[in-house]
């Protein structure tokens, strides 16, 4: 029997500048100005299915355009996502200093920037769910962003330093890993299949307290398995994942407002 013939894969969609008149066709995936090679991997992952795709040349939403899912940075998300009517599913914000120590195998806490400018010994700091503060192993405190930078009361993750010997990123759908990749060899980048523990590992976490598309990255560090981040999957990169898995997380987690379960709405960036 021949072969069934491939599905047409569809073109990206040219959109004119905002204000300029004209309908735009409604897409399915919307990309921002700047591709990576992450975006480029889910742009062609979208186009084998016939789905529709644009990259917008600014933040600014043209006149007319219709989109249904995005995968971006933080700040092109909050730009467009909201015009749009996508919803973005992420981690809570102390969702990692929550965790049991069994999970984390550190200390995890969620403190104001102006509680860390104390601290008097090496730290890794980062902002919980967006990039505004490095994610940086710091001297101590007083090398942080400072007030004249950054408001006092912004929330950032303060742990102890850790030394993973291997780095994991896990693409979770409705509580169990989709797809999976190694990124990571002693602080390097080293693409590769992930290890059959680490998915293990990720398979125990608890899934009531995560939305139901979210991506997890884990580690090995002094010979025991750790969470060290949880990221919002419409702004990850998919590293060596399969690119169609990791696209069926990425249209989940950010998605049409009317579309989310009512279990992911505490869940709304």
């Amino acid at each position: 029997m021949p072969a069934a013939p491939p599905a047409p894969r569809a073109p990206e969609n040219r959109v004119p500048p905002a204000g300029t008149p004209g309908r735009v066709s409604p897409v399915t995936l919307i990309l921002s100005p700047r591709i990576t090679d992450s975006a480029a991997r889910l742009r062609e992952a979208a186009r084998a299915r016939g789905l529709g795709t644009v990259r917008l040349e600014t933040f600014a939403v043209p006149d007319g355009l219709r989109a249904r899912h995005l995968h971006a940075g933080p700040a092109f998300a909050d730009a467009v996502a909201p015009r749009l009517g996508i919803g973005l599913l992420e981690a809570p914000a102390d969702w990692l200093a929550r965790l049991p120590r069994e999970f984390t195998g550190r200390e995890v806490r969620l403190i104001p920037i102006r509680e860390a400018y104390a601290l008097r010994r090496p730290v890794f700091v980062k902002s919980p769910n967006d990039k505004s503060i490095p994610a940086l192993v710091y001297a101590d405190g007083s090398r942080l962003p400072g007030p004249d930078a950054v408001d006092p009361e912004t929330e950032v993750l303060v742990s102890d330093v850790t030394r993973f010997t291997a780095e994991y990123r896990m693409h979770l759908l409705d509580g169990a890993v989709h797809t999976a990749s190694r990124y990571a060899e002693d602080g390097r980048l080293s693409l590769g299949p992930a290890a059959a523990e680490a998915v293990a590992f990720a398979g125990r976490l608890p899934f009531s307290t995560l939305p139901s598309a979210i991506v997890v990255d884990v580690g090995v560090a002094d010979g025991r398995w750790s969470v060290i981040e949880a990221n919002a999957a419409w702004a990850s990169g998919t590293y060596a994942c399969d690119p169609q898995r990791a696209l069926d997380v990425v249209l989940r987690a950010a998605a049409p407002l009317d579309s989310l379960a009512d279990r992911d709405r505490k869940f709304l960036r």
